[in-house]
């Protein structure tokens, strides 16, 4: 079978074409980050080809390094799950805004178990990764499957090894649901993890559990559909067994107040059909422009995105952002993002 690590980097490493400005030439640009929205991406920066000659390369190398790589000004913007603080933005003169909703899932390899057969909820998804349930058969386990017979099998933890912004959703997630969690180990792109295997990237967790028996693992939704991974049901915050949909993702969000921030927290939020594991994920960019072209044009390609992006995104399993919420990223950049000289870049 085909991995989705295989396909993504293939699609990103290689040169990708994006969107222009109409008062600049062709720009090339260069971006870093999460590999939790790197299959959108990618694919946006594909059909965006068609219309422009700039190039963008996006590698998809984890939040923490697209932070690092944003700071160090080497590429033109960062890509994080994990927003970044009032405080730290400040310090670094740096901008954010979400692009897409998207949800993480815990990916399994139980034979004989198919995707949504199989129910957790998040006191036992903490009690997993804390290493307190070893056995799938374990009572926790079955008194919430009490339909599926399941096997005295070790249960093998699969993690990030890497900083993570889909970790810091799934750690944050976890700290709501399992007070020891929440007391011993908290949130983070990077924990002091209890127990398990660290692959590198949502690439390498997927890769783990494909081919490791009785594991567990957890990986955004597109990872897991695109390499035909099993994946579980989650019982939401009002207390109902749910499945992940590209609409659970969206309904997350309804209760959002993004008029006080961009850097919503959508995990384990009340509503109906709502996925415990939600979030957004933000591009970072330098708020005054050192050069005004490249600066405009990512702007321009994210801007084109919202504008013709969301099938796109839906197609992958992303939930496109409320176009209220469009309109004040819009007005964000008008107001934040400038030249050198303190014009706007974005008109």
């Amino acid at each position: 079978m085909t991995l989705m690590r295989n396909t993504v980097a293939r699609i990103l490493a290689a040169t990708m074409a994006v969107g222009t400005v109409s008062a600049f030439a062709a720009t090339n640009l260069t971006g870093a980050g999460g590999t939790f929205p790197a299959p959108v991406y990618a694919r946006w920066a594909a059909d965006y080809q068609k219309a422009d000659g700039s190039q963008v390369n996006y590698q998809g190398i984890g939040s923490s390094g697209g932070v690092k790589q944003i700071i160090a000004k080497t590429v033109d913007f960062g890509a994080s799950d994990a927003p970044l603080s009032d405080a730290d933005l400040e310090k670094n003169g740096l901008f954010q805004f979400p692009t897409v909703i998207g949800g993480v899932v815990l990916a399994i390899n139980l034979p004989g178990v198919k995707s949504g057969e199989l129910t957790l909820d998040g006191k036992t998804v903490g009690d997993i990764y804390l290493g307190n349930i070893k056995k799938w058969n374990d009572p926790a386990i079955e008194k919430l499957n009490p339909g599926i017979k399941l096997p005295s099998t070790n249960i093998n933890v699969v993690r990030r090894a890497d900083g993570s912004g889909t970790s810091f959703v799934f750690t944050s997630y976890l700290s709501k649901v399992n007070d020891e969690w929440k007391s011993k180990i908290g949130k983070g792109n990077t924990v002091n993890w209890p127990t398990g295997l660290g692959g590198k990237g949502n690439d390498g967790v997927a890769a783990f559990v494909q081919r490791l028996p009785g594991s567990i693992g957890y990986v955004e939704y597109a990872y897991a559909k695109q390499n035909n991974l099993t994946y579980t049901k989650l019982v939401d915050a009002d207390g109902k067994s749910i499945l992940p949909s590209e609409k659970s993702f969206s309904n997350s969000a309804k209760g959002a107040d993004w008029q006080q921030s961009f850097a919503q927290d959508l995990t384990y939020q009340k509503g109906d059909d709502a996925w415990p594991i939600s979030s957004t994920t933000f591009i970072l960019v330098y708020k005054k422009q050192a050069d005004a072209a490249k600066g405009a044009a990512v702007l321009k390609f994210f801007d084109w995105a919202y504008k013709n992006g969301g099938k796109t995104a839906e197609s992958l399993d992303y939930a496109a952002l409320p176009e209220s919420v469009v309109t004040q990223i819009r007005s964000a950049w008008k107001a934040n993002i400038t030249d050198s000289n303190g014009k706007a870049l974005y008109q």
